[in-house]
């Protein structure tokens, strides 16, 4: 039995000298990345873009549905949701490759303002230590209004008010419910939900986006029915 537990306290040593080494690792880029350029530099620069929305121009239909498909915890957790991270992992277990993540909108926004799309251990863990200076100093409101103006929506189009106008030529406070639906949708994967070039998959997407918000108590189904 002694050599048992002797065999399962140096593992566990490994495993925490293995977890340490990414942690550093990770932290390190955090801080080459933020040393490089500051945060507020990032910031000013996507707040500088020529397409520019505020939140209190965002619908709050929009607001719903970005929220319901990519992040229903938003308001509740500091930058991290440990359940949407514990459900994409067991998913990805059972799939045996990655298949889903558990990105918050500010773990998204820290990706696009600093790191690749390479999925990296130590590049998740700098995405967390960002996301997290990211949370302590923007509310909520100002992190969503950087993402919605940060993200890509195919055709070229990377704020939500150059693809409203792009996609459907009109302005932020003339979309439709269904609209904002479907614009919520697209950045999932821009490529192939973009309207211009697969429009029945656009449609499919929003569906599903429709019964997320569904779910997560933002529409009734009769309101559902209303927009399809």
């Amino acid at each position: 039995m002694k050599i048992f537990f002797k065999a399962v306290f140096f593992l566990i040593l490994i495993v925490l000298s293995i977890a340490l080494l990414f942690i550093g690792n990770g932290y390190n880029m955090y801080k080459d990345a933020i040393e490089s350029t500051s945060l507020e530099e990032k910031v000013e620069q996507i707040q500088n873009k020529e397409n520019y929305a505020k939140f209190s121009e965002l619908p709050q239909m929009y607001i719903n549905a970005v929220i319901s498909v990519e992040d229903k915890r938003f308001y509740k957790h500091n930058g991290i949701d440990i359940f949407a991270i514990c459900r994409a992992a067991i998913n990805d277990i059972k799939a045996m490759e990655f298949v889903e993540g558990g990105s918050t909108i500010t773990q998204q926004l820290a990706k696009n303002m600093y790191f690749t799309r390479e999925k990296k251990i130590e590049r998740k863990i700098a995405e967390v230590f960002m996301t997290w200076k990211i949370e302590k100093n923007y509310t909520k409101e100002e992190i969503f209004e950087l993402y919605v103006n940060s993200i890509f929506f195919g055709d070229g189009y990377y704020t939500v008010k150059e693809a409203c106008k792009g996609y459907f030529d009109k302005e932020l406070n003339e979309m439709t419910d269904g609209e904002c639906i479907l614009l919520a949708g697209i950045p999932n994967a821009p490529s192939v939900y973009a309207p211009t070039k697969n429009p029945e998959l656009a449609k499919e997407r929003q569906k599903k986006v429709i019964e997320k918000m569904i779910h997560n108590g933002y529409l009734t189904e009769e309101e559902a029915n209303n927009i399809y």
